[in-house]
């Protein structure tokens, strides 16, 4: 039986000397004895997937509402997504897996219901009161708000975790907290810049299946651009005629599926190169970087064919007038239920009031509005609105 020190030597052993190592978690906000059989960061993860925050991510929007169909991508689906990516390139690069996972699980712990659409709702209605920015509520969720430990608020997570987490250094006025973790932010590791980058990945991809299936976007629009004519006659050219007698949806999943693999291979290949030309020589060295100059992307080809790939989805598939319908719905939703409990806060949770005295009315609203799914917050209005 392996004790924690030896665990974390092993877990250790494989990874770069400039990744973020197993023992170097710098410690948690509140003092607790550490796990005899898993490592601290092993935890944060574990953490991060129990929480009821992710779990809600089952039922928040990614592009299309949750009503719209059972298949299409959700932020917890996406969360998935980005974690399996990001824990697989962060192996094939010597970088931490556990990290970039935990980071993966939480990227979107704090987004709104609605998608976009209900943040840029919450950010109009918090103007004045410190705004809303979904990051920003992530660090505040796991830092305050989950509620599964009797002796500390929130999931207790390491500071290298919240550093990870907390984008440009932001975070909330109410959130003294964690100021802590801001004085100890200096840099962006590895690991971190990997998440964003497959996050932008992930969804580049998914939101083109899901935007395919649903029949917003077609064949037709797809066959003058680049970036699917070529993968889809590399598909006939190695498949052939099981390509070519398949179903169209089971069509589309390969082509997206070799585009995806092509763009991770290309990120692996071109980080791996860059970092061997590097001169790290430890963590710190890294976090003396700026973000956008760290070692690790894809090729100049492929950024420019993920360039491509947003042009088109933002052009065919976000500015869509039934997409934004959809998101006008939602945005009219939230704005509603944000006024009604400006105007009579005692609707909410008597656990949810109980906040109003510490951070105000109009913090409370917002995390408690955020937290919603999507069909929660529309059961809410129709509710008090009686409709």
């Amino acid at each position: 039986m392996e004790t924690l020190e030896n665990l974390e030597h092993m877990e250790d052993a494989n990874l770069a000397v400039y990744a973020v190592r197993h023992g170097e978690h710098a410690g948690r906000l509140y003092e607790e004895d550490e796990h005899p059989f898993r490592t601290a960061l092993q935890r944060d993860r574990d953490r991060v997937l129990h929480s009821k925050a992710f779990r809600r991510l089952g039922y928040k929007t990614q592009v299309f509402v949750n009503s719209e169909g059972d298949n299409y991508r959700t932020r917890l689906t996406h969360s998935l997504e980005v974690a399996q990516i990001s824990r697989s390139v962060a192996r094939s690069l010597s970088l931490n897996a556990d990290y970039a996972e935990t980071l993966s699980l939480a990227h979107d712990l704090g987004h709104t219901p609605f998608g976009h659409a209900g943040q840029d709702a919450l950010h109009r209605l918090m103007q004045g009161h410190g705004g809303f920015e979904h990051n920003c509520q992530s660090l505040r969720i796991v830092s305050a708000l989950e509620s599964r430990y009797p002796s500390w608020p929130g999931l207790n997570l390491t500071r290298i975790t919240l550093a990870g987490m907390m984008k440009h250094g932001r975070i909330y006025s109410c959130d003294g907290h964690l100021e802590s973790i801001r004085d100890i932010r200096t840099g962006v590791s590895l690991e971190a810049r990997l998440v964003d980058l497959c996050d932008r990945i992930a969804y580049l991809h998914h939101d083109l299946e899901d935007g395919l299936d649903s029949g917003y976007l077609t064949m037709e629009e797809l066959s003058g651009e680049e970036f699917w004519i070529g993968a889809h006659e590399q598909c006939q050219k190695t498949l052939g005629e099981d390509f070519r007698s398949s179903r169209l949806p089971l069509q589309i999943r390969t082509v997206v599926r070799s585009l995806l693999n092509e763009c991770l291979n290309d990120l692996i290949i071109n980080s791996h190169q860059a970092l061997q030309q590097s001169d790290f020589a430890s963590l710190e060295d890294v976090l003396s970087i700026q973000p956008a100059d760290l070692p690790i992307g894809n090729s100049a080809a492929l950024r420019s064919r993920l360039q491509s790939m947003h042009a088109f989805l933002k052009a065919r598939l976000y500015m869509d007038p039934s997409v934004k319908r959809m998101s006008f719905r939602g945005e009219r939703m939230i704005e509603h239920l944000f006024k009604t409990y400006m105007d009579r806060p005692d609707l909410m949770p008597s656990h949810v009031q109980e906040r109003i005295n510490a951070v105000g009315l109009e913090r409370v609203i917002a995390d408690y509005i955020s937290g919603m799914t999507d069909r929660f917050a529309e059961k809410e209005y129709r509710y008090l609105t009686g409709s």
